[in-house]
């Protein structure tokens, strides 16, 4: 008797976990798969503006380009890496500036840039600091030359000011 007993609670208990479950799953499925599609809009949208603003980069003329050159080297302290040991890079920044851009005006060009050269340095050691000498070096610094473009870009509200990032004589140790 206890046997049996035992089975009909199981049984009962199975069967409470299966209509709570299809419960569950005709309430939540159909929210996931929205939130999902919500997901893949945003998603596809920060794409297509990512997508455009490289473009925007390839388009601009050779002659509507100046570079400023920073005028001092950096020497940058990287972040640790867990070898134990202190990593450095050593490095020159120019900034292209897009001579048609209305930031171009505003800012002054490179004289603009001169008066906030300090500002520039410092945004500029920040971001290479965060980085560990593997980060650094991988594929052409390209991931350190994009958030220091990014960074001037926010620095300068954002306009099509500033619209490269160049690095010359680069030592990392």
């Amino acid at each position: 008797m206890k046997k049996n007993l035992m089975s009909i609670i199981i049984m009962a208990l199975v069967l409470a976990n299966l209509i709570l479950t299809a419960i569950l799953a005709f309430t939540i499925i159909p929210q996931t798969r929205k939130s999902n599609q919500l997901i893949d809009e945003v998603v596809a949208a920060i794409n297509i503006e990512l997508e455009g603003s490289e473009e925007g980069n390839v388009t601009i003329p050779i002659e509507d380009i100046e570079v400023y050159n920073i005028t001092d080297n950096f020497t940058v302290n990287l972040a640790p890496n867990g070898d134990g040991e202190k990593h450095f890079a050593v490095f020159s920044v120019g900034l292209s500036m897009n001579t048609k851009s209305e930031g171009y005006k505003d800012y002054k060009g490179a004289e603009g840039l001169a008066e906030k050269e300090t500002i520039l340095r410092s945004e500029i050691n920040t971001i290479v600091s965060s980085y560990t000498v593997e980060e650094f070096e991988a594929e052409g610094q390209k991931a350190v030359k994009q958030e220091i473009l990014e960074a001037m870009q926010d620095m300068f509200g954002g306009t099509d000011f500033i619209v490269g990032v160049n690095f010359s004589s680069v030592t990392s140790e």
